[in-house]
């Protein structure tokens, strides 16, 4: 540079460390703030001193480093030692795009969002229907002082405030709270504890329908009508112990009870409809009183439905699925499964490929030197054809090795043996993503249950001289400005500050 482009030189001081670089350097990425600081009248419109000639900005001096850089290379880098919202805010002040952000640190720039949605879903079922956080102090403030004259409205129109309306939303909170949120109350608790008690009983009860022992066998009559005469009509089947019936009506009665209250108090009944827990809560609770209606007629047709609900029995035991409202662990592996979709959808796709091949391979390598009087060549041999030989492939990648099937001839076993060396291989690699995941999930998932709740909330006020937000030219500055659009990004935010300090 020559001695000359001294004066393009300029001073950004970003908390308490000063930068210096050329406004030619600035005017690089136009339309963002620090390219207004090149513009001729920017000490009219930001805090200038001109005494020591610098501009001040409040804000995270080691990322401002990061973003300096940026104007002076073109590319954008995430610092690895600042946390992801604090780096979005900051490229939202200087009016950066988050997209310019380089391939190499995208994916470290995007985990806060992945753990931001993960905190999210960890939290209870009340806040994830639509409950509220608490207000502010001030606003509670605000609210109640609106909230008299909104009562003094109604008595002078002859309207009770404790109408039923109120009743009923506050009624409607408690309950919901008291049996989707285990964490909202001892009472909640005490609900959760009982729910998980009939589900594991339901289970037991499920497991123990299948037992010999629970399953004598009985001589049924059947009595029907054959034109004029009516006749019976003996059958030998087994019959399930009355008692386990006694005791699976209860426990449906409790689940029915707690799928009413639910559904009754829910705020957002179009999402718990779509939630998948609540449908299996219905579909589980439905065949029972199918059955049981069901149970006492006479009809052919009746009994073959009746054979048919038993069989579907089996959707009880989904009720395993409704701990995931009571431990964060079963919630955790959920998210681990959802996260790492697509190393599961790679792990199948190197299996059927594995499968493919050396299933081909074990065909023709187990008619090497076979009988040549044979024309088929499978005498002798388990693998008749290559079909048949993709089961013996899985069983052997996965390291299974039922012994079903195996080569019987040297060819044969040294194809089962690069087989086998294959599977450890295959499905070693995308194991350790999917451990990562669960190792990151269950982490956020403990950091939110320990975290505390928040309780006072700061009421944002006008920006100050020195401020992030501050803007001369923004707040009524007494000097004019020439600039046609002075700092609109700076606008942007005091309007929005102060429209928060009217509410």
């Amino acid at each position: 540079m020559a001695q000359g482009d001294d004066k393009d030189r300029i001073v950004i001081n970003v908390g308490g460390i000063k930068h210096q670089t050329y406004r030619s350097t600035l005017r690089t990425l136009p339309g963002t703030r620090l390219s207004w600081l090149a513009d001729p009248d920017a000490p009219n419109n930001f805090d200038y001193d001109a005494n020591i000639g610098e501009f001040f900005f409040d804000r995270h001096p080691g990322v401002f480093a990061h973003i300096l850089n940026y104007y002076r290379t073109g590319k954008l880098h995430c610092p690895a030692d600042v946390c992801g919202p604090l780096y979005e805010e900051e490229l939202a002040f200087w009016g950066i795009d988050e997209t310019d952000v380089e391939p190499c640190c995208w994916m470290t720039y995007r985990q806060h969002r992945e753990a931001e949605e993960a905190l999210d879903s960890f939290a209870g079922g009340a806040l994830d229907l639509g409950h509220e956080d608490p207000e502010p102090e001030g606003v509670v403030e605000a609210a109640e002082g609106d909230e008299g004259v909104e009562m003094t409205r109604r008595l002078a129109q002859g309207d009770s405030p404790d109408n039923r309306s109120g009743r009923w939303s506050r009624w409607q909170k408690k309950a919901w709270a008291l049996f989707e949120d285990p964490y909202s109350s001892k009472y909640a608790r005490w609900v959760a504890f009982a729910s998980l008690f009939f589900i594991l009983v339901s289970i037991t009860t499920f497991c123990l329908e299948t037992h010999e022992a629970f399953n004598p066998i009985v001589n049924q009559t059947y009595i029907y009508t054959d034109g004029n005469e009516t006749r019976e009509h003996v059958i030998t089947e087994t019959k399930t112990m009355v008692q386990l019936t006694y005791v699976e009506g209860v426990c449906v009665v409790w689940f029915t009870f707690e799928f009413l209250i639910r559904v009754t108090t829910c705020p957002d009944k179009l999402k718990f409809v779509r939630n998948t827990l609540n449908i299996i809560d219905f579909v589980a609770i439905l065949p029972f009183y199918l059955e049981v209606g069901l149970s006492g007629l006479p009809s052919k047709a009746a009994k073959d439905v009746l054979g048919f609900l038993r069989v579907v029995r089996f959707v009880r035991i989904l009720r395993i699925f409704k701990l995931t409202r009571h431990f964060v662990g079963l919630r955790v592996l959920g998210h681990t499964l959802r996260a790492s979709t697509n190393e599961f959808i790679l792990l199948i796709i190197f299996l059927a490929l594995g499968v493919l091949i050396f299933a081909t391979m074990i065909y023709y390598a187990e008619r090497i030197g076979r009988n040549p009087n044979d024309p088929s060549a499978s005498n002798d041999t388990h693998f008749k054809n290559i079909p048949i030989g993709f089961w013996w492939a899985v069983v052997t990648m996965t390291t299974l090795g039922y012994g079903d099937m195996y080569p019987q001839t040297t060819s044969g076993m040294l194809v089962g043996a690069l087989c086998a060396l294959s599977g450890v291989l295959t499905i070693a690699m995308p194991v350790p993503v999917i451990v990562n995941n669960f190792g990151m999930y269950y982490s956020l998932a403990m950091a939110k249950q320990k975290l505390p709740k928040k309780k006072n909330k700061h009421i944002p006020r006008a920006p100050q001289l020195g401020s992030p937000n501050y803007c001369k030219s923004a707040i009524n500055s007494p000097r004019p400005s020439t600039h046609s659009e002075p700092c609109p990004l700076a606008q942007e935010e005091v309007s929005e500050i102060r429209y928060q300090g009217r509410n």
